[in-house]
């Protein structure tokens, strides 16, 4: 268990799938009577990690029989409270143990930090810290193995260390991120050629965040192709959000939504500013480019990444209508179109667009679907975790009311009080994407678990309700450890 562990934290995972598949088979198979809370957490996790079903019942060995609380008897053992945070975190719906373990291994990790008792162990201390802002499970493998590459180089056990398998970590991580920055020079380009014909100044500069959101997706070399055309079409998104906030009239949002489900190039569009004509044209073309990079077998996926690019179009001109009339919808009716308008629809098909085999025309259906719950539960973590970050620094007065101002006009309660129920749902949205690798198609699991890497993403972009996509200096860092600071080799 802990090889796979270190190789997972590495980065290195995908070089050893099958023989990790078999491994953890082999685990879930065996008989395990352990006692100790870090072995019991580390194979609870990796096993529910890879959607094989483990209860939630192993942990009840460290619970007090006369009340079902947590014994006091773990509450000193830091790295096993880790543990069962970090496992805890993989929670389903109906599994309070877990909503109490959490509760627990949280408040008790925070003491013994505030108490100096992580002095002795740098390392762990560290450890503790990254997952008290986003639990591992919820942290993107890459960024995971730019810190723990140095803390498994310098383990006080020093016979806990594979020196070959660190050395391929180094390698690997600068190997890879070699071809990750080529692949930003590269649409780096595009996004200049794109800007030559739309104007430099027609939307915001998010080409280097919206390839992080493609790589957060998928960041192994042979998903290159998908890749760059998903890194694309999240631009061209972004541009569609810029243009019904800030170019567009009411009257122009309306007519370019209309031209998007037209999809016309040859279209009347003149009632468009030319500006807006001009990113219309490039978007159909740009789509046409989309389906010239696929196999002939392939061509038919570009028209359900336009169905999703269509949809998303409607439901911001929703938004704009609501805005222009003043309006506050209901709570219900706000989540339905701002969770839309998230564009995590098409993230998610774009996803699949530039595929293997994995994404069939069955898998395309599946993800477009209107009852999608893994769709909808990613949605969700990104509108509420925006809205609680826009909520927090005060949106601007041109903006539609956020979730959190929906949920206190309904419900007639504080902003306080409705930024902890927003809070909630989040958690809420996570139990589902984690049931979903439990109890879903197992031929969907990795790409259940490719979209589990885009709410990973959100976890980076809005942790400590901070909205980095509009404030991309604070993603600075984050950006320059993974695309630009190599791992040193010794």
């Amino acid at each position: 268990m802990n090889l796979v562990d270190v190789v997972q934290r590495l980065g290195i995972d995908h070089h050893f799938k099958e023989q990790i598949d078999t491994a953890l088979k082999n685990i879930q198979g065996a008989e395990f009577n352990s006692s100790d809370l870090h072995e019991v957490s580390l194979r609870f996790r990796l096993l529910r990690q890879h959607g094989l079903w483990v209860p939630a019942d192993q942990f009840d060995k460290f619970r007090r029989q006369e009340d079902g609380s947590f014994s006091s008897d773990i509450a000193d053992d830091p790295k096993g409270l880790l543990g069962l945070y970090n496992a805890a975190s993989l929670l389903i719906h109906g599994e309070e143990v877990l909503e109490e373990a959490l509760l627990f291994a949280r408040r008790h990790l925070e003491s013994i930090r505030r108490g100096g008792g992580l002095h002795d162990s740098p390392y762990l201390s560290e450890q503790v810290g990254r997952s008290l802002k986003i639990p591992l499970p919820r942290t993107l493998k890459r960024l995971e193995a730019v810190s723990y590459i140095p803390e498994y180089s310098s383990a006080d056990d020093t016979t806990y260390i594979h020196p070959e398998i660190l050395e391929l970590a180094r390698l690997d991580f600068n190997l890879l991120q070699h071809v990750h920055q080529n692949e930003l020079r590269t649409v780096t380009q595009w996004w200049k050629g794109l800007c030559d014909v739309i104007g430099p100044d027609y939307g915001r500069d998010r080409i280097v965040e919206c390839y992080f959101w493609a790589f957060s997706m998928y960041y192994e070399e042979e998903h290159a192709r998908a890749r760059m055309i998903l890194a694309r079409l999240i631009m061209l998104a972004s541009l569609l959000d810029d243009t019904f906030d800030d170019r567009a009239t009411l009257q122009e949002c309306r007519e370019l939504n209309k031209a998007i489900e037209r999809w016309d190039e040859s279209d009347d569009i003149s009632l468009l500013p030319e500006c807006i004509q001009k990113f219309f044209l490039e978007v159909i073309r740009n789509f046409a480019e989309f389906e010239d990079e696929l196999e002939a077998h392939e061509k038919y996926r570009v028209a359900y990444a336009r169905k999703a690019y269509q949809l998303l179009s409607k439901s911001y001109l929703q938004e704009v209508e609501w805005c222009h009339q003043g309006y506050t919808p209901s709570f219900d009716d706000h989540v339905s179109v701002s969770t839309a308008s998230a564009g995590i629809q098409v993230l998610c098909v774009g996803m699949l667009v530039g595929m293997g085999d994995a994404a069939t025309k069955e898998v395309f259906e599946w993800m477009i679907g209107s009852n999608n719950r893994v769709v909808r539960a990613c949605a969700e973590v990104t509108r509420f975790m925006d809205d609680m970050a826009d909520f927090k620094r005060g949106k601007n007065k041109t903006d539609v009311a956020t979730t959190v101002e929906c949920y206190m006009k309904e419900q007639n309660v504080t902003g306080e009080v409705a930024f902890d129920k927003i809070g909630s749902f989040v958690e809420d949205a996570w139990k589902t994407l984690n049931q979903a690798a439990l109890v879903g198609d197992r031929a969907l699991l990795p790409v259940v678990q490719r979209v589990a890497g885009l709410a990973m993403s959100m976890m980076v972009f809005f942790h400590g309700k901070i909205d980095r996509y509009t404030d991309s200096e604070h993603l600075k860092e984050t950006l320059e450890d993974l695309f630009v600071n190599h791992v040193p080799l010794c």
